[in-house]
């Protein structure tokens, strides 16, 4: 019986290994691809001096292509454009090379399938601009941006945060040195200045009118009927600065005439309708003056007793005002007088503040926090210690911060203040290559196994990925305490809610993917488009940005990105569309559905775009416009653009010596008929089928994005057939079909959002780590979040090596 089950069991697993075989069957190059080689390759490539000194005979199998990757890239690339074989040798058929080029890259595909993960190693990159300046205002408090006049980063692979393409060149060098001396001297004062004072003369005190006397001093008399008179007299509290960010002294100078022999008595208040607490009506009704009943509801600070009697020796009373953003008015009362004596008179010659008393900017009074009863020297280190731990983006060594030390005491006694010490110490931490570049230090340089990365370094990849800025203090805490790994997700999550995430992944991922960019360049014909102007660019810059932070924000699908039913638009951009109102009723049509609210003024609003025959980025008038020419649509560039930056798939480049469109031909006959006339070259046809139809579904659309139903004279015709056979017949039926290819859009923005990520362009072995994050989204509904946190578990962001064996 024991042998029979063993013999059963045997069986059961050769059946799930034949099975498992057969759907995951092996390519085999020494047949058919060598059979490919031997036909149209090794005549030329083989022998003791093979031309372009590259030989093919090496490639006999399966191992020998995986190990020349890149020689097999630029092979394929040569076959699949026609320039091998030469032209003067047999040609290989279309079938033939599609044949070809298919079973070379499943060799590769099956090796990427099955080889042990590697996550590639990152180039250590300095801070791109926005990066830099980011990292200042999170780290000194930086209330200004010095990386304005740097010179712009180069761009890789589509982004400005690229390892490889980030040079630090002497100009930028210099740059830094002297941004890092500018910094230093504006967030560490070394001589804060005294508080500012602001005075307003009592004859401008409120209430007041022409009949107001002009004198130095402004009386007073509160039996009097007339308020402008009578009093209580205010000044405007946005006129004395108060805050709830500061702190100030309430100060008034005045003297009083009296005939009774009671002590004068005034009365300092405030008053507003935000005030947190007021006085009692018995309270306040112990004070005088016609104007009285206007300052409520008021808070008496104080009672003063009034001694100074004539101008020459004017009193001054004073109340601290703390923090109190509440405050409208800020006044004097006269306090009733016993009863039967008569009320005295007061002259006042102004009320003021001084403050905020902390001249010291915010960013001093952050970076220099330090125990007050430690001596300077640990004080220095307590400060220096925090310092460097955060502009390091790691925990800075006891020898980094004793050297730093150095530099303050250096300056101390050499007879400069703490302050000053301290600045030289900020402006060295600035212009440290610790600072500038993000550095992964590795204790394992030459193993190529992969490995988790340091937690810092995990840190400072998540908080540069989702926020352009360095780690906040909860990130710091969990990496501190080694847990940040633990807690990835969550740690995601709360990230994508704060509005760092909005800004960095709008402006810099998606408005650099899309090429959106170019808007703030493009210069449309200002004769053929008078109405496009500078206020109009920035209104379809702004529509994308909110309808990207929508789809941030509310985690929503990303194929809202293809056909959403809702976008942004204010009125002058409403126009431009012929939308009426909020519901997306068009001008000059019958309501299709409940009338909206009218779009008014430079505001915008979220507009509903149901049957309108827009929504979703390929009708919004920024991509529109970025994909046209100056004079006229491009149908070219539009259909380029959805192959490459939504399908990615992009076309290959064209032919050598094929003239452009409006050189080429005479520009008689409809924009179609012009391209279809520039498509008899044999050498364009293939890729053109491709790009054509998708930019034609979109002529209905002029080069500033404004519907149309003719170009000139001639009738839009929108309609095409894609290769695939699929008939489109407008933009609604496109973008229809690129959700069936929502399989391949979600490829696409994994490949760009992780080349985005990891700082470098993603090789072959990033494969598995692109499909697993792809295949996720489907599960997931393509929600945002889901995108950003798988990309994050991936084995290229979490993971490392050293150098392999062929770098």
């Amino acid at each position: 019986m024991n042998r029979l089950l063993q013999c059963v069991l045997c069986g059961f697993v050769l059946l799930v290994a034949t099975q498992s075989q057969s759907q995951d069957s092996v390519p085999n190059f020494g047949q058919a691809g060598l059979a490919f080689l031997k036909k149209h390759c090794l005549e030329c490539h083989s022998g003791d001096k093979p031309k372009a000194e590259l030989s093919l005979t090496g490639f006999v199998d399966n191992a020998s292509v995986v190990k020349k990757r890149k020689t097999w890239e630029s092979v394929l690339k040569m076959v699949e454009a026609g320039e091998m074989p030469p032209d003067d040798k047999p040609q290989p058929t279309a079938k033939e090379i599609e044949e070809f080029a298919s079973l070379a890259r499943a060799v590769f595909d099956h090796h990427d399938k099955h080889a042990k993960p590697d996550p590639g190693r990152v180039t250590m990159r300095r801070l791109n601009r926005v990066e830099y300046a980011n990292t200042l205002r999170d780290l000194v408090g930086a209330d200004f941006n010095p990386a304005a006049d740097f010179p712009s980063d180069d761009i890789g692979y589509g982004f400005d945060n690229i390892g490889d393409v980030l040079t630090l060149s002497p100009i930028l060098m210099e740059q830094y040195l002297a941004a890092a001396e500018t910094v230093s001297q504006r967030v560490i004062l070394v001589n804060p200045p005294p508080p500012s004072r602001r005075y307003l003369s009592g004859r401008f005190l409120q209430p007041n009118n022409a009949q107001t006397p002009q004198g130095r001093f402004r009386p007073m008399n509160p039996i009097d009927p007339e308020p402008f008179n009578s009093g209580p007299f205010a000044a405007p509290g946005d006129y004395l600065k108060f805050s709830a960010d500061a702190d100030l002294i309430l100060r008034a100078n005045m003297y009083a005439e009296t005939k009774g022999t009671s002590p004068v008595k005034v009365a300092l208040f405030i008053s507003g309708g935000k005030l947190a607490e007021a006085s009692s009506d018995d309270e306040v009704d112990q004070l005088m003056g016609a104007a009285l009943k206007g300052m409520k509801p008021l808070k008496i600070l104080k009672i003063f007793e009034i001694t100074a009697r004539d101008a020459k020796s004017v009193q001054q009373i004073e109340f601290p005002i703390n923090r109190r953003g509440d405050i409208q008015r800020a006044g004097l009362a006269v306090v009733k007088p016993p009863e039967g004596e008569e009320p005295p008179q007061l002259f006042i010659e102004h009320i003021w503040t001084e403050g905020p008393l902390e001249t010291q900017p915010a960013s001093q009074l952050m970076l220099l926090k330090c125990s007050s009863d430690k001596p300077q020297a640990e004080q220095t280190r307590e400060v220096l210690t925090r310092l460097l731990s955060r502009g390091y983006r790691r925990t800075a060594t006891p020898q980094e911060v004793e050297a730093m030390a150095k530099v303050v005491d250096q300056a101390v006694a050499g007879g400069e203040k703490w302050e000053a010490g301290m600045q030289w110490a900020v402006q060295a931490l600035l212009c440290s290559p610790k600072f500038l570049f993000r550095v992964e230090l590795d204790d394992r340089p030459d193993s190529p196994e992969a490995r988790p990365i340091d937690e810092f370094h995990l840190a400072s990849r998540l908080s540069y990925f989702l926020w352009n800025t360095m780690p906040d203090d909860e990130l710091l805490e969990l990496t501190r305490r080694g847990e940040l790994s633990k807690n990835l997700e969550p740690q995601v999550l709360r990230m994508l809610k704060d509005p760092r995430a909005s800004a960095a992944l709008v402006d810099q991922f998606a408005m650099q993917w899309l090429q959106l960019k170019r808007l703030e360049l493009v210069a449309p014909d200002a004769k053929l488009f008078p109405d496009f102007n500078e206020g109009l660019r920035r209104s379809m810059l702004k529509e994308t940005r909110l309808f990207l932070e929508a789809i941030v924000q509310e985690d929503r699908s990303l194929l809202d990105l293809l056909a959403a039913d809702f976008t942004f638009l204010n009125e002058p951009l409403a126009k431009h569309y012929g939308i009426a109102d909020t519901n997306g009723n068009l001008v000059g049509k019958n309501a299709e559905r409940d009338k909206g609210q009218p779009i008014r003024g430079d505001e915008f609003v979220r507009v509903n775009l149901t049957n309108t025959g827009r929504g979703g980025l390929l009708t919004q008038a920024s991509v529109l416009t970025v994909t046209s020419n100056p004079t006229r649509t491009s149908p070219v560039k539009r259909g380029r653009w959805v192959l490459e930056q939504l399908l990615g798939t992009p076309p290959p480049p064209p032919p050598p010596n094929v003239p452009e469109l409006e050189q080429g031909e005479k520009l008689t006959g409809s924009l179609r008929q012009r391209m279809e006339q520039h498509r008899a070259n044999p050498s364009c046809a293939s890729c053109h089928a491709r790009m054509d139809p998708l930019g034609f579904a979109f002529e209905n659309f002029d080069a500033i994005g404004r519907f149309r139903e003719k170009d000139g004279e001639f009738p839009i015709d929108p309609s095409g057939e894609l290769p695939t056979g699929e008939k489109i017949a407008g933009p609604t039926e496109l973008k229809e079909i690129l959700k069936t290819r929502q399989n391949l859009f979600a490829r696409c923005i994994t490949e760009k959002l992780l080349t985005y990520a990891l700082g470098r362009g993603l090789e072959y072995y990033d494969r598995p780590a692109v499909d697993r994050i792809a295949t996720a989204l489907g599960k997931n509904g393509y929600r945002f979040s889901t995108l950003i946190v798988e990309t994050v578990k991936s084995e290229p962001f979490r993971l490392r090596r050293g150098k392999s064996a062929d770098e």
